[in-house]
């Protein structure tokens, strides 16, 4: 059955710098503008997705100044409007607010969904059967509707989620959430078997996003109802940019959904769909290296980008070279990444790690390089 098009406005968050892909990914060029998994950048894989669900004119892209001129060239179907970059990093409540402000002005009854722009989702179609059943449920009522991961290891870099009862339709109440846990932790919601990773995907309608956080952010809610009646005039770059740099610095899981969670399954309004459609976060070189291997299945584990390239006693290596041949003797489970001006060797196990780089770039002031 094709896809329908839905109330749907969907938000992208494209504002983080991607620092674990160090050095390839920079300040005007981050994760979500490189093409990590296929000719597509990220940005352009998440808008390709939701397209079959919603009209282009029912996007709003958030990210920063030194993304904004990327992102547009990315993707020139898109009017210069909705693509809003914040003036500071303010996390993810104040960004999918403003859109929700807006929003509600316009069309209070208007489902939103929030997307983070650099996640990969091997089974469109799933996927896209996933978000129409959450918009049904946000449009419904005061519903929250967040999409849960089934989880396939003791992961201890993801927050989770507890279902409770679980309805008609396979949705499930929300009992609880849970930030990144230690290894007894995870290992223990992995065989509880009702945890799921939490996806960051949310879905819910504008006066819901609003009135929440109204009573859970109310100062951050003021600042963002000033800024979005200012939207469409000539007031609003001067407005956002004197205002925005005031709100919370708060994700909506810390500032909303976990205060929402505590009143309990049936009063928070909180559901989790689970959503198995192929989800990989890509959170660095080793998950990239993990995605790719279990795609092309290459028999000694080796992932080389490069003009030509020799292996011998070399296992389960990452490495990006581009216009050089590559020999690699005698060495396991190594990152190796090459730029014009920089050059990333680490192990697999470590390259959580890499973002301690870029922080050393930064405190030394060495912005070629970040």
């Amino acid at each position: 059955m094709a896809n329908k098009k839905l109330n749907l406005h969907a938000v992208i968050l494209a504002g983080g710098r991607g620092t674990r892909f160090w050095p390839l990914s920079r300040k005007r060029c981050a994760k979500q503008l490189l093409a990590l998994d296929g000719k597509d950048t990220m940005i352009q894989q998440t808008v390709a997705r939701l397209l079959p669900l919603t009209s282009a004119n029912r996007f709003w892209i958030i990210t920063n100044r030194d993304s904004q001129r990327e992102i547009l060239r990315q993707l020139p179907q898109f009017e210069r409007k909705q693509i809003l970059a914040e003036p500071v990093g303010r996390n993810t409540a104040p960004a999918i607010g403003l859109a929700a402000f807006i929003l509600e002005r316009q069309a209070p009854d208007t489902v939103i969904g929030m997307f983070p722009s650099d996640q990969v989702v091997a089974k469109e179609k799933e996927f896209r059967a996933v978000i129409e059943r959450a918009v049904k449920i946000a449009a419904a009522g005061e519903n929250i509707v967040v999409l849960g991961i089934p989880p396939t290891r003791p992961e201890t870099g993801y927050g989770y989620i507890e279902a409770g009862a679980v309805l008609d339709g396979g949705a499930s109440r929300v009992r609880r959430f849970t930030e990144k846990p230690d290894a007894a932790r995870a290992a223990a919601f992995l065989q509880a078997g009702n945890y799921f990773w939490n996806s960051g995907m949310f879905v819910w309608s504008a006066r819901t996003l609003s009135n929440a956080l109204r009573e859970h952010l109310p100062k951050t809610a003021s600042l963002l109802e000033k800024i979005a009646a200012t939207f469409g005039s000539r007031k609003f770059a001067a407005t956002y940019q004197k205002l925005y740099p005031q709100c919370e610095n708060i994700s909506i899981d810390y500032a909303v959904l976990e205060p929402r969670s505590a009143r309990g399954e049936r009063a928070s309004h909180i559901f989790c769909i689970p959503a198995e459609f192929g989800w990989n976060d890509l959170g660095c070189w080793t998950s990239l290296h993990e995605h790719q291997a279990a795609k092309l299945l290459p028999s000694d584990g080796n992932l080389v980008s490069a003009e030509g390239f020799f292996t011998t006693d070399a296992q389960g290596n990452y490495i990006h070279a581009p216009g050089k041949f590559v020999a690699a003797v005698g060495v396991s489970n190594l990152v190796i990444v090459e730029t014009a001006d920089a050059l990333l060797i680490t192990t697999r196990d470590c390259a959580q790690d890499v973002g301690k780089v870029v922080k050393y770039l930064d405190e030394k002031k060495l912005h070629n390089l970040v």
